[in-house]
């Protein structure tokens, strides 16, 4: 059997996701490092990933929107080059707002520009196993902490952490710009079985424009589930590593930690997909995001490394797993035609949830020596995703209708 070339897209957006997410994240294994070198404090620098998800949120609608129009191709190779100006740049930053404005604002908008446009590809090639298809693209976020996060670590070792950033800089976009280069636009899909001259209508096919869309209680509450549970995981993720420092464990032990959470969240992301395929979206979506604000209450009660390593997996699974579903309600609602605008405006919409949290929990840190009330807030606002969830209007969905093609 011929394996379809959407596979092949598949993997290239994980690849993407993997590096591009990765490099960003990576702050948080700079954090300690840098705030030691240079004497700038820890919300200052925490301040810099906050930087990151608001210019990745509203670059990722942008790009989603030059991708739907343009084609994928053109926006991931210009956020590969901008991913290495972005790396190589901040690594050379003297003064805390001159590495705010590189590292936040180029890496956050090149970091934007692989997520939502390489989902709606991969969507688009993919029909029957699409659920599995946007999982694994997503699956690249869930190896990044294995791989980018590992190799910042080590490098940081080896070296420093200026170093260690141009080093990743110049590596990150040195495998993305040729892999932008297999990126295609999907074909025309024709469902099996249909008539010679006819063209089948996707049921998910809800004919309106993208400004029609971004007014419809669909799209407002799927976004508000997505801020909320971004909001509520992203502090526990970025300070994952601080945390467990804070509490005793070695370095590389915390770092693992962080790689734990990681792979977890790649089954996750798995997981989640083939089951939604199987039951449906929302229903997943719902008992994840309850998992996932328990998780995050959870951390008030650990403290040792095989707690942090069963908790990891855990909350991995959880917040890894939820985040392919918020593509796969968007393609099922909206369709493929605005499918990268819409996606990348769910996903602007979460991008200031991930931007709370590590703001926030820096300035905690700053204030009261401890993280206590992040994970007090993290909970919190997961159970109001949980609620927001629930209120989720249900697709509607409509018969086939053959027309001429």
């Amino acid at each position: 059997m011929k394996l379809s070339y959407g596979w092949v897209v598949v993997g290239v957006g994980a690849l993407m996701t993997c590096i591009g997410m990765g490099a960003m994240m990576s702050l948080a294994v700079f954090l300690q490092p840098i705030a030691e070198s240079t004497g700038w404090s820890r919300g200052g620098v925490s301040a810099t990933a906050t930087l990151n998800f608001l210019c990745m949120g509203v670059a990722g609608f942008l790009w989603g929107a030059v991708s739907d129009r343009f084609g994928t191709r053109i926006v991931v190779l210009a956020g590969a080059v901008l991913l290495g100006i972005g790396l190589v740049g901040a690594s050379q930053a003297t003064s805390l707002w001159q590495f705010q404005l590189v590292y936040g604002v180029l890496v956050g908008t090149a970091a934007g520009s692989f997520y939502a446009p390489m989902v709606a590809a991969a969507s688009g090639w993919i029909q029957t196993h699409r659920s599995l298809a946007v999982a694994l693209v997503s699956a690249g976020m869930g190896v990044a902490p294995l791989t980018v996060a590992q190799f910042a670590s080590w490098l940081n070792l080896a070296y420093d952490w200026r170093s260690a950033m141009l080093i990743i800089g110049i590596c990150a976009s040195a495998i993305l710009m040729p892999a932008a280069l297999l990126v295609r636009r999907p074909r025309t899909n024709i469902a099996p079985g249909a008539a010679a001259g006819m063209v089948s209508v996707a049921p998910s096919e809800v004919p309106m424009t993208a400004t029609q869309a971004l007014r419809t209680p669909q799209f407002i509450t799927l976004a508000l589930a997505h801020f909320a549970c971004c909001a509520c995981h992203s502090g526990p993720i970025f300070h994952m590593v601080t945390y467990a420092m804070v509490c005793g464990i070695a370095p590389m032990a915390a770092v693992s930690i962080y790689g734990v959470a990681g792979l977890s969240g790649l089954g996750g992301r798995l997981a989640f997909g083939a089951l939604a395929d199987r039951i449906g979206a929302k229903p997943v979506l719902v008992g994840g995001l309850l998992l996932q604000a328990l998780a995050a209450a959870a951390y008030l009660a650990v403290g040792q490394l095989g707690e942090f390593y069963a908790l990891s997996v855990i909350f991995g699974l959880a917040y890894g797993g939820v985040m392919p579903l918020y593509a796969i309600l968007v393609r099922e609602y909206f369709g493929e035609k605005i499918m990268g605008t819409m996606f990348g405006a769910v996903s602007m919409t979460a991008s200031l949830g991930m931007a709370l949290g590590p703001w926030a929990g820096g300035m905690v840190f700053d204030a009261f020596n401890s993280y206590l009330w992040l994970y007090v807030g993290s909970f919190s606002i997961g159970l109001a995703a949980v609620a927001v969830a629930l209120a989720f209007p249900t697709t509607v969905h409509k018969s086939p209708q053959p027309v001429m093609a």
